[in-house]
This record gives C-alpha cells, structure tokens and sequence, in this order.
C-alpha cells in the first residue's frame, strides 16, 4: 500500500513540473510579444529638436545625427571642417525689422533662407518679392504653423504646404523652393517622410538663441556671446526676422564671423549633397 502511495506521489510531483515547465513557456512566448509589439525607437515618436553644446567652435549634437536625417533629406549641419555658414530665417510676422536684415545681408553678399508661414506672405507681398529679387530663398514653415507631428494623414500635411506655395506663386509667379522647416522644431520621422515623399528637404539647426521673446530682447552682448562662442564649420544658423536686435547688430555679426574666417553659403548647396 506504501509503494502506491509513493509510487502516486512521484507521479504527482511529475504532473506538477511538467504544469510548471509548459506554464513558463507560454509566459516566455507572451513576454516576447509584448516586447515585439513596444516602439523600436523613440525616434519615431513626436520630438522637439533640440541641441547639445559641448565644445566651443565644434558642431553640436542632435538629437538626431546627420546620418539618421539623411535618408529623409533632412539637415541640422554639413558634415565638413571648412569654415561655412547657412543663414536661415523664420519669419512668422513682420514687425519692420526684416527690410534691415535684408539690408545687411546684400552688404556683405549673404545667401538666406527665409522660412515664411502663410500670413507673411498675404501680409508682405513686396517683401517677399524683394526677397526673391535679392537672391534669397523662401522656404515653407506651414500655412498656420502647428505641431505637425500630430498630422498623421498626408492629405493634411501636404495641405499645410500648398497652401504656402500657392500664396508664393501668386505673389511672385513661381514654384516654390521646396525646402520644410517644422512649426518649433516639431518632428516625427513619420513626418519626415511625408515631407520627401512630397519633394521637401526639411531643415532643423545646429546654432540658435532665444530672440523670439519680443518683450525679452538680448541685448547685444548677450547675442554675440551665444553666437559667436557657438559658431562652427557647416552650421545652419536660426534667427527670427521679429527679433528687432537680429535686425541692429546682424551687419556687426555677419563682420565678426567674416574676420573670424566663415563664408555664407546657400543651403541650396547642403541639400545638393
């Protein structure tokens, strides 16, 4: 009678690992499902550009690289040691100070992009046609600047580009420069996408300060100490036409980068790479 009863509680005691064994198999096969269902990477994600400065004089770090932004024809830098600079502006309302920067920039021979949204071109069609007639690019910054990164249909987002260019070409009677900066620096290799698929190259920054705070103007001082201290070869610089101390001491600025050995160059150039 022992021997059953031993004989049962072996085979019992068999039953329970087996149960053990096939319970934490499946548990392995959901947690590898779950897994494989989590984003691969947040850079798919909506994100802020944004930009580490570690070394004065050298290029800062994205957070993306020039690598992962160029299968999207997208820029922040040009990977190079020669002394170069790309001038961009983003020009979202006028407040007189871009006919000084304009001014300054055909002094010194300056290539720009102007980033425009929509209203600044309804609102400024004879600065937008002396910009063009200066040798300057109008880019797209959308027609009514929002978070694009939350536009998850093309129609939508394509939307938001050809309403610019068609205000452009009524202005000016021409196509449009196809070059995209996103509304703030907001992103999502999604959008990215969407942006090369309709023929953009999209342009983020690796040199800007805080000038858009109208009622929080840099002095000039304080300007130069950021953009002068940070400047390095390949940079794509970001200013805002409303900032009326871009428009006071851009003629001084583009100077000191001159004696510092920078030329300008257009960004038609980096997106010809």
């Amino acid at each position: 009678m022992k021997s059953i009863q031993r004989s049962l509680f072996i085979l019992k005691l068999f039953f329970l690992f087996c149960g053990m064994f096939i319970l934490g198999a499946q548990l392995g096969k959901l947690h590898a499902a779950l897994r494989d269902c989590t984003p691969a990477s947040a850079s798919s994600e909506s994100a802020s550009w944004g930009l580490s400065f570690q070394t004065e004089g050298e290029r800062p770090v994205g957070n993306a690289s020039i690598e992962e932004l160029r299968p999207y024809n997208a820029y922040y830098a040009e990977d190079t040691d020669a002394k170069k600079i790309y001038l961009t502006f983003d020009c979202g309302y006028e407040n007189g100070n871009t006919p000084l920067i304009l001014d300054a920039l055909k002094k010194h021979q300056a290539p720009a992009v102007f980033f425009v949204v929509g209203n600044f071109i309804s609102d400024n069609p004879e600065l937008i046609k002396r910009i063009v007639s200066e040798g300057h690019i109008v880019g797209n910054h959308t027609m009514t600047h929002p978070d694009m990164s939350g536009i998850s249909s093309l129609d939508a987002f394509q939307k938001q580009l050809d309403d610019v260019e068609e205000l452009y070409e009524s202005v000016t009677g021409e196509k449009m420069t196809k070059f995209y900066r996103p509304p703030q620096g907001i992103y999502s290799t999604s959008n990215l996408k969407m942006a090369k698929d309709l023929g953009y190259s999209t342009f983020f920054w690796s040199l800007a300060y805080v000038d858009w705070i109208q009622n929080q103007q840099p002095s000039k001082d304080e300007a130069f100490q950021k953009l002068l201290s940070r400047v390095h070869p390949g940079a794509i610089v970001l200013l805002h036409n409303t900032s009326a101390t871009n428009g006071q001491i851009l003629d001084e600025l583009l100077t000191k980068w001159e004696d510092m050995g920078y030329q300008f160059h257009s960004l038609k150039e980096l997106s010809d790479t």
